[in-house]
C-alpha cells in the first residue's frame, strides 16, 4: 500500500466532512436529525443569477474552457461592488482574480507562498482551513491567542514580544468565524501597520461582512492596494450561493500574478454560465441585503432563545451567519454535542473544533428556517428537563 504524503500527515479530514456523513447515516436510519451545525445558505441566490446560468447553458459556446483569470466582465464586476460598497477601488485586470469560492484561495495563496518551514500565524479559535493549508504547503502554523475578554481581536503587543523572523503569513477573518466578533477600522489599521513592520503578508479572509453587519467593511480601505495585504472575499454567504463556488481575491498586482501561477497550475477556469449568474448577483441593490437580513434577524432571535435554554452565555452584537456562545462551567461541550445529535435530533458544531481557545463554547447556525428552528427548541427544551449532565 502507497502511503499519504508526508505532508499530510498532520492534516485530518475536515470535521464537517465527517460529521455530515455521520449525519446523513443518521437520517438514513429515519432520525430526522436538524442540521444548526454548518453555514451553508438555505434561502434563495439572486433570480437574475439563475436566469443568468440558465440563459449561459443553452449557448454552445459557453461550455468550454474559460480564461484562468475569469472574464473581464467578472472582474469589472467585482472591482464595481468593491468600489459601491466598501469604497475601494480596485484594477479589474491587475488587482482582483476569481476564484471557484475563497476556500479554494486559501490554498493557493499558501502554495504559491510558502516554502518548508515558513512560519504562518494563526488565530486561535479560527476557520480550520488555514492551518490545513500551511500544513499541506510545508509550513508551520503558529497560533495566536484571540480572547473574548479582547473582543476576540489580535493581541499585537503580544505578538510583537515574540520572534517573528519567520513568519510570512498572517490570517485574519472579520466579521470574525466563529465568534461573530467585528474589527472598527482603527483595529484593521493596527493590522495592516503590524504586517508592514514585521514583513509579513497579511490575509484577510471576509466572507462575512454582510451578513447582519451595518456597515461592512474592506481591509484594503485602511491604506488602498498595501503590498503587504490580500483579501479574499466569496459570494457564499452573501448572496447565497455556496454551492456554486464563487469567489474572489483583491490585492497588489504582484501578489495577484503569485497566486495566479498557483491557481492556473490546478484548474482549467470557472464555467462561463456561473460566473455570468456572478455578474448578475453582484448587481444587486442594498433592498436586497435587506430582505435577506431582516430573515436572518427572525432566526437569530429563536437561536438566542436556544442559547437561553443552554444556559450559554452569549453577545447579541455579534455578526454574522451563526451564534457563538459559551457553555456555562461543569458542562463538557463534546459530549452535550453528542448528546444532543443522538437523543434531541440536533445537530450544532462544538468549539473546539476551531482551536483550544473555542473549548467551552458551541457555534449555531442560522441557516434552517423558523419551522426547523422552533422544533429544534422544542426538542432541545425536552432534552434539557432530563438529560443534560455536569460533571
Amino acid at each position: 500500500m502507497v502511503n499519504i504524503a508526508d505532508r499530510y500527515g498532520d492534516v485530518q479530514e475536515y470535521y464537517f466532512s465527517q460529521k455530515l456523513r455521520e449525519v446523513a447515516q443518521l437520517n438514513a436510519a429515519g432520525k430526522n436529525i436538524i442540521n444548526l451545525g454548518i453555514g451553508s445558505p438555505d434561502l434563495p441566490p439572486p433570480q437574475q443569477a439563475v436566469e443568468a446560468l440558465c440563459a449561459a447553458a443553452k449557448h454552445d459556446h459557453a461550455h468550454g474552457y474559460q480564461g484562468y483569470k475569469g472574464t473581464s466582465a467578472l472582474r469589472q464586476a467585482f472591482s464595481d461592488w468593491y468600489a459601491t460598497n466598501y469604497a475601494v477601488a480596485l484594477d479589474p485586470e491587475t488587482e482582483v482574480l476569481p476564484l471557484m469560492g475563497s476556500k479554494e484561495g486559501i490554498t493557493y495563496i499558501s502554495n504559491a507562498y510558502l516554502n518548508a518551514g515558513d512560519e504562518v500565524l494563526v488565530p486561535n479559535p479560527g476557520y480550520p482551513a488555514y492551518s490545513a493549508a500551511t500544513k499541506a504547503a510545508g509550513g508551520v502554523v503558529r497560533h495566536y491567542d484571540l480572547r473574548e475578554a479582547m473582543g476576540w481581536l489580535p493581541d499585537l503587543q503580544e505578538l510583537q514580544q515574540q520572534d517573528l523572523s519567520k513568519v510570512k503569513l498572517m490570517w485574519v477573518n472579520y466579521p470574525h468565524m466563529p465568534t461573530g466578533a467585528k474589527a472598527s477600522k482603527a483595529a484593521l489599521s493596527q493590522l495592516v501597520d503590524f504586517s508592514e513592520r514585521h514583513d509579513i503578508l497579511l490575509c484577510h479572509d471576509n466572507p462575512y461582512s454582510f451578513i447582519l453587519n451595518d456597515k461592512p467593511e474592506s481591509i484594503l480601505s485602511v491604506k488602498g492596494i498595501s503590498p503587504h495585504v490580500l483579501e479574499l472575499n466569496s459570494l457564499s454567504k452573501s448572496h447565497n450561493m455556496a454551492g456554486w463556488r464563487v469567489g474572489m481575491l483583491a490585492g497588489h498586482r504582484q501578489h495577484i500574478a503569485n497566486v495566479l501561477i498557483a491557481k492556473s497550475n490546478v484548474d482549467s477556469g470557472m464555467f462561463l454560465g456561473i460566473q455570468q449568474a456572478a455578474i448578475e448577483a453582484l448587481k444587486q441593490p442594498q433592498a436586497w441585503f435587506d430582505k435577506l437580513n431582516a430573515q436572518y434577524a427572525e432566526r437569530r432571535k429563536l437561536v438566542w432563545q436556544l442559547m437561553d435554554v443552554l444556559d450559554c452565555r452569549y453577545s447579541t452584537a455579534q455578526v454574522g451567519l451563526f451564534v457563538w456562545g459559551r457553555a456555562p462551567e461543569g458542562v463538557r461541550v463534546e459530549q452535550l454535542v453528542e448528546e444532543l445529535l443522538y437523543e434531541a435530533g440536533v445537530f450544532i458544531t462544538p468549539g473546539f473544533i476551531f482551536g483550544t481557545n473555542g473549548q467551552r463554547y458551541i457555534r449555531v447556525s442560522l441557516c434552517a428556517d423558523t419551522g426547523q428552528l422552533l422544533t429544534a427548541l422544542e426538542r432541545i427544551k425536552a432534552f434539557k428537563n432530563t438529560k443534560i449532565k455536569t460533571t
